[in-house]
Parts: structure tokens; C-alpha cells; sequence
């Protein structure tokens, strides 16, 4: 036997695990939203906001009591993620509070704040309650009961702008459908992860295409068309069509296979046709994108998405400067569907592709956490939720520029809308618990950023 120097392990390796990072970009996002809510008083009254530094006090606290949350409950987690979601959810308290100077009898930016912070709580409740992701895949069936179940409910309701996604009671509204896309995403994952081989190697071949087996595919067909279909009856079609797109985009991951990526546009191209053509509501927004300028011609003044493409053109390279736009001139939804079009109007495309910029990094560190897990349903559950957001953001973008009819959603993090911030807080947890599984080290092996220790020195090398 040839004896060694190092009969005894090596001590413990010091691992990065860049809670350092993710403080220092906290700092500078709290910064950021603090200048832009001054910049905003300034624009408007000259003077600093009286508020401005119970408002980053305020932020800065949330910021940092998620720090704490995420530093010792979550170590190895991606340092970028909680950073993005605090700027994000900063701009958009700042450009509600600026739209609401042009409203003084309807101030959203102090119930958005209140939704921020119970956002916030979740987040919190979430990283330090859910040791381990692997635990959702215990309640899959137990999430896509809940999901229909949230999605039934506001068809017993009144429609409020055409479409019955609300439930609305004594002043208070809540957006269940919001919570539904997280809960279709744990089935969805679950389930895929269990019957990805199947998907992908059973069934008939019709030309280039290898269809799964019936028995296989059928249950979460089911389940999609079922809760598609409940969208229809309530007019919801923006939701309708992320969900349709997160099913074709997870079955993809699991499969591997492109040709449902075909499938999944073709079908979505049918059913968009089909409805744009029969629904009346959806069929004035299909009108209303075709010709966003009819209603000058005809002399009833620019309806809301031909304010929108002026309030873009307007803002140019640079923009106007935060509070000093007029994208109030587009309406009620000024604050919600349409707060991209401030940012156009006031930041330019400048400011624009710099929060673009920020939702594809968000989305990118999503599915880098996806690639990295070794376990099927953590990969899906990444890659669902990151797909959540960027779905939510073509559609949405898409709709306030003219590329693609509205569909009524909210902007993650920026646009008003409680059920919208907390669910997209619920799903930056996720992504957290999830990166931290993916970074941290696996027993007895180095982790990320360790340093290797020097190779054994044995008595023949001597």
C-alpha cells in the first residue's frame, strides 16, 4: 500500500455565497427609487418631497428585512434576484406616486405600498417556511384544485371593463387569477416531472411529430383546457394566453421535443382567431389595434392606445423627465395597463431598455437556476415561473405598443395592482428557494467559488 500525507480530510472550504453582492445592489436599488421619487417632487413642485425619507426608510427596511431572510435562511441563493424585484417594485411606487399628482381624489401609491409590503411578508414567509422545494410536489393535485377553484369564483361576479377576473367586496378587490398561474405552475411541474419520459417517448408519430400517449397527455390537457376555458367565460384572454403559453413551454422542457413549440403557435394562432372574431370585447381591441386611429378620423379625439403611441414617440431617446409627461391623457388605466407608456414618455427608450433589461435579467437567472438543478421538478418549476414573467411582459409591452392586441394585464412589480405585486413577490421567493438549492454545495464536495485544495502528496512522489 502507498501511504500518504493526507490521511486526514481537508478543513473546510470557504464558500462565496455573495450575501455581500446582494446587499451592495440592494443599496443602490433603494437609492434609485429614492432619487426618482425626488426627482419626481421636484419636477412637479420644485421642492424635495416632504415624505421622500420616510419613503426610503421605508423601502430600504423592506429591502433589508428580506436580505436578513434570504442571508440566513437561504445562503446560496442568486445574489441578483431580490435586488431586480426591489427596483422594479421602487419604479413603479414612484410612477403611480407621480400619477397620482394628476389625480389628487384617487392616490393609489399608498395602497400599492401597503401591497408592497404585504408582498414583502410573504416573500419573507416563503424563504424561511419552505426548507426545501422538492416539498410543492407533495401537493400538486391539492394546487390545481385551488388554481380552478380561484378561477371559478369571479365568474359570480359583476364584469368590471368587460372582463369577470375580479371579486370585489365592500371596496376591496382581489385578482384571484394572479395567485392561480403560480399554483398551475406547481401542477404543471409536478406532473411533468414525473411523466417527461413518457411524454417523450410513447405515442403515435404523425409525420415529424411523436404525439405522447393519450393516458399521459390527457390529464394536464384537461386541466389546461379546463382553466382556459373558464378564462374565456370570464373575458380574460391576457391570462388565458399566458397560461397557454406556459403549458406549451414546460411541456418543451420536459419533452425536449420543438415541434410543440409549432404546435403550441398554431393553436394559439386558431384560438386567437376564433375569439377575436366571435367575442365582442375582444373583437373592439382587435379593431382598436389594427387601426388605433380610427377614432381621430371618425373626430372622437385618440382613444387609449393611440395616447399610447404618442406618449412614446414624445418621450424620444431620453425622455421628458420623470413628472414632466402628460401620459395621463390615455385614461383610467394610466396606472395599470398603460404605465408603460409613462416610462416611454418620461425615461425614453433609454429608460425603456434599461427596464427591459431588468425583466430579462430576472428571466435569465430564472432559467440559469432551472439549468443548474438536477431534479426534474425543480428545472421545471424554475423555468415555469421565470416563463411567467416574461410572458406577462411581451404580452403586456406587446399590447401598449401596438405590436399585439391588449389584453389587460399588469406589468410585474410596476404596474398598480395588489394581487399582481404580491404573487410576483410569492414567485421571486420561489426562485430564491429554488437558486439556493442549485448553488449550495452537495455534502462533502466543493461548492461554488470553492478553492481546491493541493493534491495529496504520496511517500513515492517523494
Amino acid at each position: 500500500m502507498t501511504a500518504t500525507r493526507a490521511d486526514t480530510p481537508p478543513p473546510g472550504l470557504r464558500l462565496r455565497k455573495r450575501r455581500g453582492v446582494e446587499l451592495s445592489l440592494l443599496i443602490g436599488a433603494v437609492l434609485i427609487a429614492v432619487y426618482g421619487y425626488i426627482a419626481v417632487g421636484l419636477a412637479r413642485s420644485g421642492a424635495v418631497p416632504p415624505d421622500a425619507a420616510g419613503y426610503g426608510a421605508g423601502l430600504g427596511l423592506l429591502a433589508l428585512l428580506a436580505h436578513l431572510a434570504v442571508r440566513f435562511r437561504a445562503p446560496y441563493a442568486d445574489p441578483l434576484l431580490l435586488p431586480i424585484a426591489v427596483l422594479l417594485n421602487g419604479l413603479g411606487l414612484v410612477l403611480i406616486y407621480r400619477l397620482d399628482l394628476e389625480t389628487p381624489g384617487d392616490r393609489a401609491a399608498p395602497t400599492q405600498l401597503v401591497w408592497s409590503t404585504l408582498g414583502v411578508g410573504l416573500f419573507i414567509l416563503a424563504v424561511v417556511f419552505l426548507r426545501d422545494h422538492r416539498m410543492l410536489q407533495r401537493y400538486a393535485y391539492l394546487s390545481v384544485a385551488a388554481a380552478l377553484l380561484l378561477l371559478s369564483v369571479p365568474i359570480f361576479f359583476p364584469a368590471v371593463n368587460g372582463a369577470k377576473i375580479w371579486i370585489r367586496v365592500d371596496g376591496l378587490s382581489f385578482q384571484p387569477g394572479e395567485f392561480a398561474k403560480i399554483l398551475l405552475a406547481v401542477f404543471f411541474a409536478a406532473y411533468l416531472a414525473v411523466n417527461h419520459h413518457a411524454l417523450a417517448h410513447t405515442g403515435r408519430r404523425i409525420w415529424r411529430l411523436q404525439l405522447p400517449a393519450g393516458r399521459v397527455l390527457g390529464p394536464i390537457a384537461a386541466i389546461w383546457l379546463l382553466s382556459v376555458g373558464v378564462l374565456i367565460l370570464e373575458r380574460d384572454l391576457g391570462t388565458s394566453l399566458l397560461f397557454f403559453g406556459l403549458f406549451v413551454i414546460m411541456l418543451y422542457v420536459a419533452t425536449g421535443r420543438t415541434g410543440w413549440i409549432a404546435v403550441g403557435l398554431l393553436l394559439a394562432s386558431v384560438g386567437a382567431f376564433v375569439v377575436g372574431s366571435l367575442e365582442p370585447h375582444v373583437h373592439s381591441r382587435v379593431e382598436d389595434w389594427l387601426d388605433p386611429f380610427a377614432s381621430i378620423e371618425a373626430g372622437q379625439g385618440p382613444g387609449q392606445l393611440a395616447q399610447s403611441l404618442f406618449a412614446f414617440a414624445a418621450g424620444g431617446m431620453f425622455g421628458a423627465g420623470l413628472g414632466l409627461g402628460e401620459s395621463m391623457l390615455i385614461g383610467f388605466a394610466a396606472k395599470s395597463d398603460f404605465i408603460l407608456a409613462t416610462v416611454g414618455e418620461e425615461l425614453g427608450l433609454a429608460g425603456l431598455t434599461a427596464l427591459f433589461l431588468l425583466y430579462a435579467l430576472l428571466v435569465a437567472r430564472g432559467y440559469r437556476t432551472g439549468l443548474a438543478l438536477r431534479d426534474p421538478f425543480g428545472r421545471l418549476l424554475a423555468t415555469g415561473l421565470a416563463s411567467i414573467v416574461a410572458l406577462q411582459v411581451f404580452v403586456i409591452a406587446g399590447g401598449v405598443m401596438g405590436l399585439i392586441p391588449l389584453t389587460g394585464m399588469a406589468m410585474p412589480f410596476l404596474a398598480q395592482g395588489g394581487s399582481s405585486v404580491v404573487t410576483n413577490w410569492i414567485i421571486v421567493a420561489l426562485l430564491i428557494r429554488v437558486s439556493d438549492s442549485a448553488r449550495a454545495p452537495e455534502e462533502g464536495t466543493p461548492g461554488p467559488g470553492a478553492v481546491a485544495p493541493p493534491p495529496a502528496v504520496t511517500e513515492d512522489a517523494r
